[in-house]
């Protein structure tokens, strides 16, 4: 018997079924501001701010998600490693 999702699994599967209700960039162009984005975020500033539309963009496209996952430990494990 398959136990039908609670209403968060629902909605989580609509939201990511529908898109982001603002803007959102594509993978080509996250792939052209990803270095920008993720040292702003290392300095604390507001990356959505200057990159619009990432944020939504990372939170639906897991193969973006993961380069800046990657990108963001790199830079760190750099930035470790001068001190």
């Amino acid at each position: 018997m398959k136990v039908p999702p609670a209403s968060n699994d629902r909605a989580d599967l609509l939201a990511r079924l529908t898109g982001p209700a603002g803007p959102e960039i594509s993978c080509e162009e996250c792939f052209e501001q990803l270095d920008l984005y993720v040292e702003l975020e290392l300095a604390g500033s507001d990356a959505e701010a200057a990159v619009p539309g990432m944020r939504a963009h990372l939170e639906g496209c897991l193969s973006c998600a993961e380069d800046r996952e990657s990108l963001h430990a790199l830079l760190v494990s750099e930035s470790g490693s001068d001190a």
